[in-house]
């Protein structure tokens, strides 16, 4: 036993046991806190989070809406197709990781095992294609090309392939009806992306990983209606992610289908002509280059007069849409989008600028007369224009002598304009202009719509350019640098316009003026603002805001909300200027510089309108415009180093007059033969599959 007394230890121990004793207790206070904290202050919330962890969704597409032309006739819509899906939930479950099945599975579907293999395990940054880079509790297609034997085989040795299924699955469709193409303007979809879905949240229409989206044209702006609303079967699952029950399951909502005014007749003939005029120039043999023409490019809008819908509407070259879907392939997608290809993916309707030539001379005209110059006055028509040492010619006519606006439209007399611009030009100041310079010239540009987008509902319409003084400041700050480097006074055609330019680059000097007046220079437009120009000629002056969506019609028929025509305000012209420009046009097409194209006509029957167009392009051949109207429609056609405007286009139009109106080449009508010799106005019936009546 010890010899020292137990008292002279004792308050050591208890000092020692009262701190034990606040620590305890102050941990037990702090743990209590916390435990307060998270299951009464918080306890919804982590309930909710809880809940949520053990709960996993399996999405049911929703079936897409069709796309529809203006008699109900399907261009997009979907197609069933067998699609193979594998479990991964349930393969996980087996010894080998369903190993064996997919093993087997590959060898009924003709597929390399390892390929299968790989093609249910998950993506990550390290993982190689083919992988899945879904929900890993959603079924993972294999393949959407089984055949019905294939299938057969699988559903009667089920027991050979647990986790595997064979089921009928819809997936888009373009259809090509008639042989239209359509594809710029229908547009394609691929896969949403991480994030497209973290953006759209919040939004009344969250997208789902399994959505696929629309990425160009009606697919891309009509995205929300057409998608639909996909379903969600949700499955209790434990700490390991095994299923072990199912919560809820919503059925999916279709989507709604789009008609357009597209007609799918109109639009095959559109295509074709547009194909067979491109061909042709390719064996014309242009005097300027000594080649024959590349006609590399080309674009046609077909629209009604009378609201702007547009009933065709094509562009070359073009692609199948169908090359979309289940997914492009490397070597697809790389024909899609180089160079070699010339970019067949965009619509050069609303995205190919180029200057207009002499079918702007609309604008000139309706220029010039509110500048205070008669139609009716008389004006020199030499076949060439000096100012100092640079003569500007008539490149499409002769010399005609003093004769009147409207002459000098109907058979394209550039010395004019030259002489119109040139003396407005000189009251704004000349080169150093006055406070307030009038600009008649570039102002009813802008009030003819130039220079910005139509509004047309396609995604990424270009704005063109309207060359004002404005542009000019711009222009020449953004370039100013490069010019002043690379220019030389006596060095080559390239480097004198950069010097010139860094000189005086901000100005708008005289030869602007004048090449301007023609629609040359640095002017740009697109089709679809010269055919929403020429159908605002042809009603009498209204612009309308080009359109193809002409309603949204639910699944099942009884729903509709038409898209009406909206009026985007007048041209900048009166009712007797009007009528004097549509006369002139009119003699275009009968003693002018289309007659030659337009023999035999029906004229009395159906009046043409007509203005040719060629277009000077520095190191390019000629573009050739051909802009033109009836009562009913304005087609417009421009093809890309395509020679003259009635040369190479004005044919091409012709033929699709004739097939809308029923004609033969000596102007015959039959109207059995007619594809549309009226607009369509009423819509079609929509049965619940998604196909007019």
């Amino acid at each position: 036993m010890s010899n020292i007394p137990e008292t002279g230890r004792t308050p050591r121990v208890q000092n020692r046991l009262v701190v034990i004793q606040v620590v305890v207790f102050s941990l037990l206070l702090t743990l209590g806190g916390r435990l307060w904290y998270l299951q009464v202050r918080n306890g919804q919330e982590y309930t909710d989070e809880a809940k949520n962890n053990h709960t996993q969704q399996v999405v049911q597409p929703a079936v897409r809406g069709s796309i529809l032309d203006s008699r109900g006739v399907p261009l997009a819509d979907n197609e069933t197709r067998m699609v193979v899906s594998a479990s991964r939930t349930d393969l996980t479950k087996m010894k080998d990781k369903g190993k064996d099945v997919l093993t087997r599975l590959a060898g009924v579907l003709g597929l390399n095992p390892d390929d299968v293999v790989n093609s249910v395990r998950l993506c990550d940054a390290k993982t190689p294609k083919p992988c899945w880079n879904g929900s890993p509790y959603q079924p993972i297609p294999v393949t959407d090309e089984a055949t019905t034997d294939q299938v057969l085989e699988i559903r009667e040795h089920a027991e050979q392939f647990p986790g595997i299924t064979a089921e009928p699955t819809a997936l888009r469709r373009y259809a090509g009806p008639d042989g239209a193409n359509t594809s710029q303007v229908l547009g394609y979809l691929s896969p949403v992306t991480d994030a497209e879905i973290t953006k759209a949240r919040k939004t009344d229409s969250p997208y789902l990983r399994s959505d696929q989206v629309g990425r160009s044209g009606l697919e891309r702006t009509y995205d929300k209606e057409l998608r639909g609303k996909a379903g969600v079967t949700r499955y209790e699952v434990d700490n390991l992610g095994r299923v072990i029950g199912q919560a809820q399951a919503d059925k999916p909502t279709p989507g709604s289908n789009i008609v357009t005014s597209i007609d799918s007749r109109v639009q095959a003939v559109a295509e074709r002509e547009l194909n067979n005029a491109m061909l042709e120039a390719r064996k014309t043999y242009d005097k300027i280059t000594h080649k024959n023409y590349e006609a590399d490019s080309g674009a046609v809008v077909v629209m009604e007069a009378k609201t702007g819908r547009i009933v065709a509407m094509a562009s070359n070259p073009t692609y199948d849409p169908n090359a979309w879907v289940g997914g492009i392939s490397a070597k697809d997608y790389a024909s899609l989008t180089d160079k070699e290809s010339n970019y067949p993916l965009l619509n050069r309707a609303i995205q190919g600028q180029a200057a207009p030539g002499s079918i702007f001379k609309v604008v000139s005209s309706t220029a010039a007369v509110n500048a205070g110059y008669p139609f009716n006055g008389r004006y020199g028509c030499p076949s060439s224009y000096s100012v100092g040492s640079q003569t500007f010619t008539n490149f499409e006519s002769q010399g005609y002598g003093d004769i009147t606006i409207g002459r000098a439209l109907e058979v394209s007399c550039d010395t004019v304009y030259y002489g119109i611009a040139d003396k407005e030009w000189k009251k704004d100041g000349g080169i150093n202009p006055k406070k307030d310079p009038s600009d008649w010239f570039y102002k009813t540009a802008h009030a003819f719509g130039l220079g910005k987008a139509t509004g047309v509902d396609l995604p990424n319409e270009v704005n063109g350019r309207v060359p004002d003084r404005q542009w000019k400041k711009d222009f020449f700050e953004a370039n100013k640098a490069a010019w002043c480097r690379d220019g030389k006074k006596d060095g080559s055609y390239a480097e004198k316009i950069a010097y010139e330019n860094c000189r005086q680059g901000n100005q708008l000097r005289e030869g602007d003026a004048i090449n301007y007046s023609i629609g040359q220079g640095d002017t740009l437009v697109t089709p679809i603002q010269m055919a929403s120009i020429y159908a605002a000629i042809a009603n009498g002056g209204m612009m309308h805001q080009p359109s193809i969506g002409k309603a949204v019609v639910s699944a099942d028929g009884t729903s509709v909300k038409e898209i009406a025509p909206k009026e985007q305000g007048r041209l900048p012209m009166d009712e007797e200027l009007r009528d004097d420009i549509d006369g002139a046009l009119a003699s275009v097409a009968t003693t002018g510089s289309a007659a030659w194209r337009f023999g035999g006509w029906p004229q009395k029957q159906i009046p043409m309108h007509a203005k040719t167009g060629t277009a000077e392009v520095q190191g390019k051949q000629t573009t050739s415009w051909f802009a033109s109207y009836t009562e009913d429609y304005a087609i417009v056609m421009t093809i890309s180093q395509g020679g003259t405007g009635s040369g190479a286009s004005g044919p091409a139009v012709r033929k699709i007059y004739e097939a809308m109106y029923g004609l033969d080449e000596k102007g015959g009508q039959d109207l059995s033969k007619a594809l549309l010799p009226k607009p369509q106005t009423a819509l079609p019936a929509i049965r619940p599959e998604g196909v007019g009546n």
